[in-house]
């Protein structure tokens, strides 16, 4: 390392003010970026990331709230990143689910971080995963990740947690669309909110129906749909109990390994690709690559002859 990381030492579940200075400094790209996350790796890959997906105004924050606290009581810390849209204007956070969550922000064990998307269309930018392995690192025994919700680019989650679940309320036909924005590939288990409404039973019912059609044999993982009332605390301890009963599942078919190692690849996939572009952006804005674009766009030059030679300038700089 080419600077004094000792500080690094004190990195402990206790230490928010270390925590949130860390994460401020995996999400600049600056010189430390690198040597920070070489540092912590060897002490990540114990916490359980947990996904926590859905509709806005499902209840997801309300749930997530209700679920530290369960959590804490268990004597168990939780590390917490609700990923909001970010602001067109400042770059920030916008849904401010610190601010909802207040009452377990402060509770000992938990720590609670809000991180733009920053224009990734998973939901999740690179540097949530980032976030999360300084939490890792720090000694949190799960890592809750509450995402944005919008549409199929929600996929993403899959990239960074062990267990995902996905949080739906029975107005608007959220069911059915739970296949249609692809969210039924994703989720381990489901959460019916605000079941103390009209029309749930007929929303689970429908839910149901769908997950029918889902290719499984026996000893597939089904998922299940929990009823909950986050608000009056009900349907939280199924939750919490579904998370480790899925968690089991994953160890019994020596599933959690393999998933980690996927998802490990297609991280180091990710950023080999962001390293390189990085390395070509001053490329893109020479004059001789605008004008191979008009070639491109007239027809003397494909796009894969030009993608072709982009690559040897980049061999030709190693």
């Amino acid at each position: 390392m080419s600077r004094d990381i000792t500080f690094l030492d004190n990195l402990n579940v206790d230490n928010k003010k270390l925590i949130s200075r860390l994460i401020s400094k995996v999400e600049e790209n600056n010189s430390e970026h690198d040597e920070i996350l070489s540092a912590i790796h060897k002490n990540t890959g114990n916490a359980y990331r947990i996904g926590i997906t859905g509709p806005p105004g499902a209840g997801k924050s309300s749930i997530t709230n209700q679920l530290v606290k369960l959590i804490v009581s268990k004597n168990k810390s939780v590390g917490i990143i609700a990923v909001d849209p970010t602001s067109p204007f400042s770059g920030g956070a916008l849904l401010g689910d610190r601010v909802r969550m207040s009452e377990v922000g402060g509770m000992p064990g938990v720590y609670i971080r809000s991180m733009a998307t920053r224009g990734s269309l998973g939901g999740l930018s690179h540097k949530t995963i980032d976030a999360a392995d300084v939490l890792d690192a720090a000694g949190f025994d799960f890592v809750i990740f509450e995402t944005v919700g919008v549409g199929q680019s929600e996929l993403d989650i899959a990239q960074a947690a062990d267990t995902t679940f996905v949080v739906l309320v029975p107005e608007s036909g959220d069911a059915i669309q739970a296949m249609k924005a692809g969210l039924m590939e994703i989720a381990d288990f489901f959460v019916m909110n605000k079941c103390d409404r009209p029309g749930f039973e007929s929303a689970i019912s429908a839910l149901r129906t769908i997950l029918m059609f889902k290719d499984h044999d026996e000893n597939s993982w089904l998922p299940e749909i929990i009823k909950a009332v986050a608000t009056e605390n009900k349907g939280i301890t199924e939750i919490f109990e579904n998370i480790e009963k899925h968690r089991n599942y994953l160890d019994k078919h020596d599933l959690l390994i393999k998933n980690r190692k996927a998802r490990s690849l297609n991280r180091i996939k990710d950023i080999v690709k962001d390293r390189i572009n990085f390395e070509l952006s001053d490329f893109y804005n020479q004059e001789k690559f605008l004008n191979a674009i008009n070639e491109v766009v007239t027809g003397s030059l494909s796009p894969y002859q030009l993608a072709e030679q982009i690559l040897k300038v980049y061999k030709d700089k190693k």
